[in-house]
This record gives structure tokens, sequence and C-alpha cells, in this order.
């Protein structure tokens, strides 16, 4: 027989053993930090099976929504999945925070969805990126229960608009394949699903082109040094992934476009104010007037044609080439940003960003609310006292992956954590005088708020 002693100390090693396992089995940091959701967001999480099934999702996963304040009945949901890797996916950790994309998600009367899904250092990628191991079927339950969680249940059934970036190209591309019929657009940022089988990747699957993906706007966005003319680096596989993927599907006359960064690698650089303008134009078009109706049929008589790789676009009526290597865009508006795009991303702007609102004054704290400006997003701000500018915030911007941006930018196009408050302290306020404040917004080409 044990003695007591004995007893407890073996009930102490038991303890200290199933700690072991469950901090073995749990999540290690970074998925430790989560920014609030309250109201306007919303979130639901789902922890990793124990012994996951197969195609069913291996890894837990974050789902955060932001919901546009006052919006009755959601059109639709923009999705901005992030990459492979422990520093992309816990990016998506804010993705839903984020400004500019609030500003197309709200007027279209969209939700903003950020996902996060809690890879493990060096684990499989393809376990959450290929839609069809488990991520499509949690994806799906994510809108439905933050549906019910924030009184939207129509999220359940909404179009969506997808953006990725690397493995979420793979995975928002595969969507589209998969699930053709909700997908409204998708912009695949330096990643494509496989639509045939390679060797070189036999643990990829290949896809199906079902014929309705042909009916999707598409958009392969990889950045020129993804072997277009850096073809040494470690990315240099992007591009024929990339070259593979649009040949199929546009001989096949699928709307297909190619935008290639001219700047950047791997990075999202300046891609933004082309991917929002082009997701912009594809949801006016296709998102119906009736919630829970049909997606309309994207129109093509107003299109344009480029030669793949080329600068310049012309109305596809005047074009000379074979329209089925030619990259698609949608209409002349799409056309004449892209051509600014494809040369240097800078994408022109004449109109002011939204005025910021609710501006609170306590002693020499200042906080105020703002919304970015659909066009070229939210720079900083120009603080004013007294009818004199005393302060830029912040003082002086800096972003290594494009042009500076108030919520600062990570490498997977999402804002930096801990997220950048609107808030101000006037150190040079003088006590006891009553001070007149007034707050500026000012984007990205360095237009200011009215």
């Amino acid at each position: 027989m044990l003695t007591q002693r004995t007893a407890f100390a073996a009930c102490l090693l038991a303890l200290a053993a199933k700690l072991a396992a469950f901090t073995a089995a749990a999540q290690k940091p970074p998925y430790d930090v989560f920014p609030a959701a309250d109201a306007p967001y919303f979130r639901v999480r789902y922890e990793a099976p124990a012994e996951p099934k197969a195609g069913e999702l291996p890894y837990a996963v974050n789902y955060t929504i932001w919901i546009p304040p006052g919006v009755k009945t959601l059109r639709g949901v923009v999705v901005h999945q992030h990459g492979c890797g422990e520093g992309s996916c816990k990016s998506g950790l804010t993705g839903a925070f984020d400004l500019h994309w609030q500003a197309l998600a709200k007027k279209h009367d969209c939700a903003l969805l950020s996902p996060s899904y809690e890879q493990p250092d060096k684990a499989d990628c393809q376990l959450w990126c290929d839609p069809r191991n488990g991520s499509s079927a949690a994806f799906q339950r994510g809108l439905a229960d933050l549906g019910a969680k924030s009184g939207h249940p129509e999220l359940a059934k909404v179009p969506w608009a997808l953006w990725g970036h690397s493995g979420g190209g793979h995975w928002a591309g595969g969507i589209t394949l998969m699930h053709p019929e909700r997908v409204a657009a998708a912009w695949l940022r330096s990643g494509v699903p496989l639509l045939k089988a390679d060797t070189a990747r036999s643990s990829i699957k290949a896809h199906t082109i079902p014929e309705a993906a042909l009916r999707v706007p598409i958009m392969c966005n990889p950045g020129t040094k993804e072997g277009v003319t850096d073809k040494t680096n470690r990315f240099a596989g992007v591009w024929p992934a990339n070259e593979a993927f649009f040949t199929e599907m546009r001989g096949r006359g699928g709307l297909v476009g190619v935008a290639v960064d001219p700047l950047t690698s791997h990075e999202c650089g300046n891609q933004r104010y082309m991917a929002i303008a082009w997701l912009d134009a594809c949801l006016t078009a296709r998102l119906p007037k009736q919630a829970g109706a049909p997606l309309n049929s994207m129109p093509t008589g107003a299109a344009w044609l480029a030669p793949l790789l080329a600068t310049e676009a012309v109305p596809a009526t005047k074009f000379t080439g074979d329209a089925k290597l030619a990259v698609w865009l949608p209409n002349e508006a799409v056309a004449r940003a892209w051509m600014h795009y494809v040369k240097d991303t800078a994408l022109p702007d004449t109109t002011p960003p939204p005025a910021p609102t609710n501006l609170r004054v306590n002693g020499n704290q200042l906080a105020w609310q703002a919304e970015a400006d659909l066009e070229s997003g939210l720079a900083g701000f120009v603080i004013e006292r007294d009818g004199q500018e005393i302060a830029k915030l912040p003082e002086q911007p800096k972003n290594p992956f494009g042009r500076p941006i108030f919520q600062g930018l990570q490498y997977s196009d999402t804002p930096t954590q801990p997220l950048v408050p609107m808030t101000f302290t006037d150190k040079t306020a003088e006590p006891g005088k009553q001070h007149t404040y007034r707050i500026i917004s000012v984007n990205t080409v360095g237009l200011r708020s009215k």
C-alpha cells in the first residue's frame, strides 16, 4: 500500500504530467493577443479538434467581423484572408479593424471578416489554405455563428468578396472554384490555387474548374520580384504559378486579370489601392439590390484588355491580339487605375477624405473618430488649436511596405498591434485657458478633409 505521502506525491506527478501534455498541445503565442471585439465587432473562435478526422480543420481558428453601424440587412461579406506561417496568421487578428477596408465594406452594406488560422510553427499550411481540408466548412460555420451573435442571420447566405495573400490567395481562389455561385469577386495577391498536378508540389491537390467559376471576376496580383523580373529569389515560383492559373482560366473564357506590382516581392505593398478600387467596381456590378437574390452576372460589354505583362490597356472592341491571352479588366475606370498601378502603383485621387467626427476634449486630452477615404485610405491627422496647426499624428509617418498609413501596416496588409488610438495630448496647452480644437484627416496622397 502507498503511504499517504507517497500517494500525494504520485498525484502531483500525475497532475504535472497532465499539465505538461496540455501545455504541449495548447497553442503558443503569438495567438494569445486578441484585440477587443466589442460591437460593432464580433468574434467566434473554434478550438482545434483533439483527433482531427479526414477533411476536418486540424487547427484552431478565430473569426473577427465588423458590421457597419446602422446597417439593417447585410448585402455581402468582404473577406480579408492572411497567408501561411505564424506571423501571417497572427496578422489576421487585426484585419477586421482596418479602416480602409471598412470603407469598402460600408459602401456596399457588407461586413468585413478577417480569419486567423492558428497554424503552429512549421506546420503544413495546406491543412487550412486548401479549403477542401476543412477551412471551407469552418468559414461557413463561422459566418452562421457570427450572424446569430450579431443579429444578422443573413451572414450565413450573403455573397462573398474575397481577398487573399499568399496561402490566402490559394484559399480565396480555392473557395471561388468550390463555391462560384457565392463569390462576387476574388483578388489573389501572390498566391493562386493549383489547377494541374505538379510533381514538384505533390502535397498540393489540383482543383477542377467548374463552368460557373469562369464567370467570377478574378485578379492575380504578384509582385514583380516574385519571378517576373527577379527569377532567382525564394518567391520566384509565384509568377509561373500565376501565369499557369491565368492562362488556363483565361483560355477557357474566364474573367481573369493580372496586375503585377512593379515595386515589390512577396510583401503586399500598395496593392490595397488597386484591390479596393477593383473590388468596389465588382461589388457595384454584382451585388443584387434585394438582399438574398442571386448575384448579378458580371457585365462584359464595357471590358478593356491588355497584353499580359504590358502596361497599356484598350477597350476590348479595339484590341487586336488574342483576347483569350489578354488581361481582362471590367471597365474604363478600372483599366485606367490599373495602368497607373502597373507602372508605379501611384493611383491618382482628387477627392478629400471624410472629416473626423465626435471630437471630445477633456482638459488637454483629445479623442475623436474618423473613417478612411475609400480611394486613398487614411495616412494621419493634423491637429489645430485656435486656428493654428500644432501637431501631426503621426509625427513621422513610416511604412516599410508602401505608403504610410495611420494604423500601420503589417506584411500581410493588416493594421499593427496594438491598434493605434485616435487620441492626442496637447502638452503645450495653457492651463486654465479655453482652447478651440479641430482635427483634419489626411489621406495617403496628401489630401486633407474639409
